[in-house]
């Protein structure tokens, strides 16, 4: 299933139908602030599990959540110093990826870490899936591991044809790349902007 951008009515109607994919398990393709992205619901270790066979990566590295809004990640955020949770809060929406607490996230999520990677977007396409989902969703590059994200639609549909149940089209934001990523609690910088 390929949507292409419309109207709001016509926007509605794309965002559920990749909510039904979603829901039955399924893989949705998408533009983020800085490269297309592959989403699945981080609760069905299934799903997950299906995403990473499709990119041809383990499970051990872990994976990013988004959401649309902060409360998408209360328990984790509610585990930081406060100092920490503020930061965090000042650069969201955006894209700015946390490692949280892990609390509650499951391993096929983890990965080998007690830490969630987690940003709450400001694309409007993916936060609009996000909002219409109810909550967070993982949002992965759409790649091969070890090859570059797909740059458009087409790139996605090249490289995992049917196996990727919607290709939600878009436009990218205007990041340029992946997101940075640094560690809430110590500070550190685990990928730069």
């Amino acid at each position: 299933m390929s949507a292409a951008p419309g109207g709001a009515s016509e926007e509605a109607t794309r965002l559920d139908a990749a909510a039904g994919v979603l829901s039955a398990g399924g893989i949705v393709a998408l533009p983020t602030e800085g490269v297309w992205g592959l989403s699945c619901d981080p609760a069905s270790e299934a799903a997950v599990r299906r995403l990473l066979a499709l990119k041809q990566r383990g499970v051990e590295k872990g994976l990013i959540l988004v959401g649309h809004e902060p409360d998408c990640f209360a328990a984790q955020l509610g585990a930081l110093e406060p100092a920490a949770r503020a930061d965090v809060l000042k650069s969201w929406p955006g894209p700015h990826t946390w490692l949280l607490p892990g609390a509650g996230a499951p391993g096929w999520i983890r990965g080998d870490s007690e830490w969630v990677a987690a940003r709450v977007s400001e694309h409007p396409l993916l936060a609009g899936l996000c909002r219409r989902w109810g909550g967070a969703l993982v949002s992965t590059s759409a790649n091969l591991a070890g090859s570059a994200p797909a740059a458009d639609a087409a790139a996605v549909r090249e490289t995992f044809g049917d196996a990727v149940g919607c290709i939600l089209d878009g436009a990218l934001g205007g990041l340029g790349g992946p997101s940075a990523i640094r560690n809430a609690a110590t500070g550190e910088w685990v990928r730069r902007p």
